[in-house]
């Protein structure tokens, strides 16, 4: 069975037609809630006895609220695009009726807003010409820091948050709409979003009704930690910058070079979702056999999650302590199988494009478009070890996607964030342009159960990420015990953090049982890779060069076991040393295997940090390890210029060294997608 979906179209046709017919009494339908409610009509009537295709014509399709699916709305459906047609759903409104004006002394556009004033609306996000405006920040470049922090001693633990601190002087001021005003604060490895609830001039006092996630250090150095402010009316002077008066229901928009509101379209999200997927996993009552191709979702705000405090770590707070977790999806699924976005184009989103949680099993996320993403590109996480086995998530494809442009609004989110699932394939995707982590795996600090397992990482392009704005940071990283989980064939380059911690492939706390191989990794600000602590992980047949502190570096002893084991790895360096162990500890004692390695300094001679200085490799065996590995020209084709071919006669290929072939890293065509 084939439906139509039309602009020209009515919710009253049965829509079996691409367009309206001659007379107009018959054609496509208008809406996809219109479709869904065809379907279920159809499907009440006995008469859905075959798959359906909706096909959508060129055209927006506008939703005010998500559309929302249910189990009883099952059935094998595609929804794609009409042949060459470019149809976009979008959860945003048209605004048109400027006048001119001036605000602050600036050309400005104003328009009065009922439903604003009435408090009907509120949005956080506004798109002109199919770009994003951010709020109006000030300063406008760099970053405040806090002066002092009341109550937060120097030697506070990290989640000692607190709800106030004092700003310095000329900082902050009692601005129009405070309540409206946000400060961003960004520490560690996260950003926070904090309205102001009080403001005193004569003290700098700011306070906020909730407490921070964190310490208000900017890590775990005795700084205090930097911030920014959103929203501020007094700040608006720069063309593109924009603010929403609340309470007059007044918007302003100040117009960039050449914009007239003739030729210039704005747009502003009315919905946080544009598809919500709601089955029931614990009854198993699922969403299933839902298809969507070649569409184009756009437009949702954000909000913060008020209702989701951190009871587990103890704080009051609504902001997430790692990857923007609570960042809700512009597409959220719970309880789903087999439901499938190919092709499609996500963008302009407050959170992340796709949030796969409880009990989803068999979702494909493939070939899609996800960029100037609010959070980051897809969510994946369902139950943990101690709940029920029905709310497990896992066997889900995310394959050959471009997530670029991401973090936006939650600078802290991820690529692709994979907590508690397993049995995923994370494969083939460019994943760039983020201010964290690309592609995070797993959710159990140290060595407790660990649902992530058996989760294939390989062959991603994951590249330009931090941009010096967080710190502590993977270009993959992983959590807790893992068997069968593999770490393969990735490209991964240039990693930049604030403070610390700026790697290519980092295990953290407890990552064991990992097989982690095939990989080329260099160009980040720490080290290329960093085990924090963990057991019995597989480091073999990667090439790890050029990390601005060292090449390799395993942080933390493991008693009783065997941490990892580096074989047949290259390591490259230019001037710095090829292994460290960080936290000012030895590297003897790391409980690590390495044997035939080969290592290379294009400054000089190979050193080791170990205690009581630096060794070169000699004096580095001498400790137990690498007893058959070389320092050696490996005889690359340009590693400067990021091409680490070896030639015919390195010496690698007499250690056992696999090539690497990376010429199918990142998106594919479609027709060579699996």
């Amino acid at each position: 069975m084939e439906l139509f979906v039309s602009a020209l179209g009515r919710d009253t046709w049965p829509g079996r037609l691409p367009e309206p017919n001659a007379e107009g009494t018959d054609g496509p339908l208008a809406s996809l809630p219109g479709v869904l409610a065809r379907l279920r009509r159809l499907k009440a009537e006995a008469r859905l006895s075959e798959p359906v295709t909706v096909w959508l014509r060129d055209g927006r399709y506008p939703l005010a609220e998500p559309l929302v699916i249910t189990p009883a709305d099952t059935c094998p459906v595609t929804f794609a695009a009409y042949p060459n047609e470019h149809p976009v759903l979008c959860g945003s409104r048209r605004i048109t009726g400027w006048r001119e004006d001036t605000l602050n002394g600036q050309p400005a556009w104003v328009v009065d807003l009922p439903e604003v004033a009435d408090g009907k609306l509120f949005f956080r996000s506004l798109f002109v010409n199919g770009q994003r405006r951010v709020r109006t920040r000030f300063p406008k470049q760099g970053f405040f820091r806090i002066e002092a922090a009341p109550g937060t001693p120097a030697n506070a633990e990290l989640f000692a948050g607190n709800d106030h601190f004092v700003a310095a002087t000329g900082d902050l001021d009692y601005w129009h709409n405070l309540g409206d005003v946000t400060v961003v604060l960004l520490h560690y490895w996260i950003e926070e979003h904090l309205p102001i609830s009080a403001y005193d001039p004569t003290s700098r006092m700011v306070s906020f009704p909730i407490r921070t996630t964190f310490s208000l250090r900017d890590d775990f150095t005795d700084r205090w930690a930097r911030y920014y402010v959103e929203n501020v009316l007094e700040a608006t002077t720069e063309p593109g910058e924009w603010y929403l008066d609340r309470y007059s229901g007044q918007l302003w928009y100040l117009p960039e070079p050449g914009q007239t509101p003739e030729n210039t379209t704005v747009d502003v999200p009315v919905t946080t979702q544009l598809l919500r997927f709601e089955g029931s996993p614990d009854t198993g009552h699922l969403v299933e056999w839902f298809r969507f191709e070649g569409l184009t979702f756009e437009h949702t705000d954000w909000d913060q999650p008020w209702d989701e405090p951190d009871v587990r770590h103890g704080g009051l707070n609504a902001n997430s302590y790692q990857g923007a977790f609570k960042a809700p999806g512009a597409i959220s699924l719970e309880g789903c199988a087999h439901i499938s976005f190919e092709d499609c184009t996500i963008r302009h989103t407050g959170g992340y494009a796709l949030d796969i949680a409880d009990g989803c099993r068999g979702i494909r996320v493939v070939g899609c478009e996800l960029t100037d993403l609010g959070a980051g590109g897809v969510k994946i996480s369902g139950a943990d070890w101690r709940e029920p086995h029905a709310r497990r998530t896992g066997q889900c494809r995310i394959t050959d996607n471009r997530i670029v442009g991401a973090g936006r609004v939650f600078h802290s989110a991820c690529g692709i964030l994979c907590r508690h699932a397993a049995a995923n394939v994370l494969s083939h995707n460019e994943i760039a342009d983020l201010y964290y982590t690309g592609i995070s795996v797993g959710w159990e600090w140290g060595y407790h159960e660990n649902v992530a397992r058996d989760n294939r990482i390989e062959k991603n392009h994951i590249h330009d990420l931090g941009q010096g704005l967080l710190s502590d940071m993977g270009g993959i990283y992983t959590l807790g015990v893992q068997p069968g989980t593999v770490l393969r064939g990735n490209l991964i380059h240039d990693v930049r953090r604030h403070n610390y911690g700026g790697w290519a492939i980092y295990p953290d706390e407890g990552s064991s049982h990992l097989v982690i191989e095939n990989n080329i990794c260099y160009g980040t600000d720490s080290q290329v890779f960093h085990q924090h602590y963990g057991r019995e992980n597989t480091v073999r047949n990667n090439i790890f060069a050029f990390g601005a502190e060292a090449v390799v570096a395993h942080s933390r002893a493991t008693p009783d076991a065997m941490a990892l084991t580096f074989e047949r790895n290259l390591f490259l360096a230019d001037g710095t040393p090829m292994m460290t162990a960080g936290y000012d500890v030895a590297a003897q004692g790391r409980n690590h295997c390495a044997e035939l390695n080969l290592y290379w300094d294009l400054a000089g001679e190979p050193r080791f940090v170990a205690k009581g200085g630096q060794l070169d490799l000699a004096g580095w065996q001498a400790l137990g390890v690498d007893r058959h590995s070389v320092v050696a020209d490996p005889r690359l084709a340009d590693p400067r210029g990021g091409d680490f071919t070896p030639a015919p006669e390195s010496p690698l290929w007499a250690l056992g060294f696999e090539p690497i072939d990376l010429s199918d890293v990142g998106p594919r065509p479609k027709e060579a997608r699996d």
